[in-house]
């Protein structure tokens, strides 16, 4: 009689059926849960156990076959222990989910009236299942064989964009597509992301998700999808194909299609906590697997969970299986999904395998020594709840730069003393990385991310709009670095207006101009409005959607120009630190104040000090002129003297700027950015 196996852990298919492992050390049994379509449930109990595993061979495990577990043992909350067998339970494996959890007592392990005590309640039938697949299914030599662009952190633009949000009002979409997958990969949303000229999108979190029963209870639902379930499932609301398996082949079908246009596909991740929330949360897999071995509980208090993500619950770096589980669900979205890289939610908090932040923690180690991941972007939150730790993360990875998005907001907002800190976030912040020999390539900078105002949003309100979030306006960060310029949202003033489009080219030139890896918020270059909500986590709907009948062309034209400019010219793309005339790298920078001569320490220390001057050159290109001016008057600039043809207009956030070309000044109008070129002499 052939013989199961405790690995790969889940269900790998097999002639002579499936194999399915599940691990669990504080189980005493697992039963395997087949649901037929036609009603009723079809249970297989385990009877191999190695080590902490329990598997065997299960005949109604076929592709398209609904199925969960019932894990039996101690009931001991006090203890951590919170087994219970009359909860089916998602497979961590599972690579689909299908349905969705009833409100009410069946999804809970614990009685809602008496959380210490166990409720019999059978949840069958109310909550979501998992759905066998194939692998082989999937023909990714069709039409072609996929082929991973590969392109190097250098020549990287990073478009932060949610799946459904992008394609659900995009017209040229077909309509049954919008929002999905398919409408993704389609060449109408594949044709804007190229003309605009990023090279990979970060995707919003994909992975199977549930929704928040108090936000349903307003009419709300969790949009941005930071409360995942399934490692290893693509969401099912985003297939247009459904939830039913189909959407497994429906994702691999956008990667293709994305890969074939050159674009990489950047999946923002959440291993750091997970759905099932804190000791009064549903119990839906892991909790009722093994609780202590995927969750961190409070050392001499193991009914509660040691929480460094405020949302209730933090993986436990520190086991074994936890581990495991995440590195499984890494290895697959690569070899299996093809996808190009990570951005790791709070990844601060899968470096606590002890309770503080290591560098040398075992989940980076790990990450850093397997050969599927060596070529992957991996790119890091730094900070959780409980901490800060930009600059902390191997060489290897990069980080969202946060000093970036507060120092460049600092200084176009009119900050004090905010000069020194500004060039070197357009340096690509060597205070952070240069002295753990991590380029500028480690500094992923944006100055609008998900969470926050959108860019729109950032220049013409100085105070957060939430109300429609349902939780008096309390949600959401205070942002004492965004600015109305002039009036608090839509104006019908000219002068204000225009402020606002000299900063929104302020932020995204200084994004797209320095050293490291840029990222912007999609929708930011056509002037995507949120209406003044800066946390719309719950916001499924025309406030969060991209509204393609608004779009701000002139935006647009400029962010694309800008983009180009970056991606055909050497010097403005270093990949190392370089600073001073005399350098002997290819790429150097020199800086200056306007009137051309050099930064003394009274200079920079200098509060009033508003004005900059950047030089880039590299070897046997042109040279480029970045003059800032965050002042609100017009400041003088003197032409700096460079080897090369004379400097000319290149572009600026001051639609009136000229340049003459025997002129040895220019003069960049206040709270605007100019770039000028110098051509090689031939």
């Amino acid at each position: 009689m052939p013989l199961s196996t405790p690995y790969p852990l889940g269900v790998t298919l097999r002639d002579d059926g499936a194999n399915i492992a599940i691990y669990s050390e504080t189980a005493v049994s697992v039963t395997v849960c087949v649901f037929p379509e036609d009603g009723g449930e079809q249970q297989t109990r385990l009877v191999r156990r190695t080590g902490h595993v329990f598997h065997g061979l299960v005949s109604g495990l076929v592709p398209g076959a609904r199925y969960g577990i019932r894990v039996d043992g101690p009931w001991d909350p006090a203890n951590g222990l919170r087994h219970n067998a009359a909860k089916v339970l998602l497979d961590p494996h599972a690579t689909a989910i299908t349905g969705s959890y009833d409100r009410g007592q069946a999804q809970f392990g614990h009685r809602l009236d008496s959380p210490e005590d166990i409720d019999d309640t059978d949840s069958a039938g109310h909550v979501a299942l998992g759905v066998v697949t194939d692998p082989d299914a999937f023909d990714w030599d069709a039409g072609g064989p996929d082929v991973a662009p590969r392109t190097p952190l250098s020549e990287t633009i990073v478009y932060e964009m949610h799946v459904k949000g992008f394609t659900k009002q995009l017209a040229d979409v077909p309509l049954e597509l919008r929002g999905t997958y398919a409408g993704l990969g389609h060449p109408a949303a594949i044709r804007y992301l190229t003309d605009l000229g990023v090279t990979a999108v970060e995707l919003l979190p994909v992975h199977q998700f549930v929704q928040d029963s108090h936000l349903e209870e307003q009419g709300l639902r969790n949009y941005w999808g930071y409360n995942t379930i399934g490692f290893f499932a693509p969401h099912g609301e985003y297939a247009a194909a459904g939830d039913t398996g189909g959407q497994v082949d429906e994702f691999k079908a956008m990667v293709k299609a994305l890969h074939a246009a050159g674009l990489e596909v950047i999946l923002d991740v959440v291993y750091n906590h997970t759905a099932e929330g804190n000791h009064q949360g549903p119990t839906l897999s892991f909790k009722g697997i093994d609780n202590a071995a995927y969750y961190r509980l409070v050392e001499d208090d193991r009914e509660h969970y040691f929480d460094t993500t405020g949302t209730g619950n933090s993986v436990n770096v520190g086991h074994p299986a936890a581990l495991g589980l995440i590195m499984d669900s890494l290895r697959y979205w690569v070899t299996e999904m093809h996808v190009d890289g990570f951005r790791f939610d709070l990844a601060t908090t899968l470096t606590r395998q002890d309770g503080s932040a290591e560098i040398h923690s075992a989940f980076l180690s790990l990450i850093e020594q397997d050969p599927v991941l060596a070529p992957i972007k991996m790119i890091a939150e730094p900070w959780d709840t409980a901490g800060y730790q930009v600059g902390g993360f191997p060489a290897s990875w990069s980080e969202w730069n946060g000093k970036f998005r507060d120092d460049v907001r600092d200084y176009w907002n009119g900050a004090d003393s905010v000069l020194g800190t500004l060039s070197q976030r357009v340096l690509g912040s060597p205070d952070v990385y240069e002295a753990s020999r991590r380029s500028p390539l480690s500094s992923v900078n944006f100055v609008t991310a998900h969470d926050g105002f959108t860019l729109a949003d950032l220049t013409a309100y100085s105070t957060k709009h939430n109300a429609a979030n349902g939780e008096d306006g309390k949600d959401g960060e205070s942002d004492n670095r965004s600015s109305n310029n002039g009036a608090e949202g839509p104006t019908d003033d000219p002068a204000v207006n225009a402020r606002r489009d000299r900063q929104r080219r302020n932020f995204l030139a200084t994004v797209l101009l320095s050293a490291g890896v840029p990222m912007l918020l999609g929708g930011d270059e056509i002037a995507r409005t949120q209406g003044g909500n800066n946390n719309a986590y719950c916001q499924d709907n025309e406030v969060s959607w991209f509204d393609w009948d608004a779009v701000d062309e002139e935006l647009l034209a400029f962010t694309t120009r800008m983009i180009a400019l970056r991606r055909s010219e050497r010097a403005l793309r270093p990949e190392w630190f370089r600073q001073g005339p005399e350098s002997t790298s290819d790429d150097r920078v020199y800086i200056a104040r306007s009137d051309g001569q050099s930064f003394s320490e009274e200079d920079w220390e200098n509060p009033d000090a508003r004005s900059i001057v950047f030089v880039f050159r590299h070897a046997g290109s042109a040279s480029f002129a970045l003059l800032l001016n965050a002042a609100e008057n017009g400041v003088e600039f003197a032409l700096p003297a460079v080897p090369g043809l004379p400097w000319t207009l290149v572009e600026s956030s001051d639609p009136e700027q000229s340049l003459s070309e025997t002129s040895s000044t220019v003069i960049v109008q206040g709270t605007s950015f100019t770039l000028l070129r110098s051509g090689v002499r031939s």
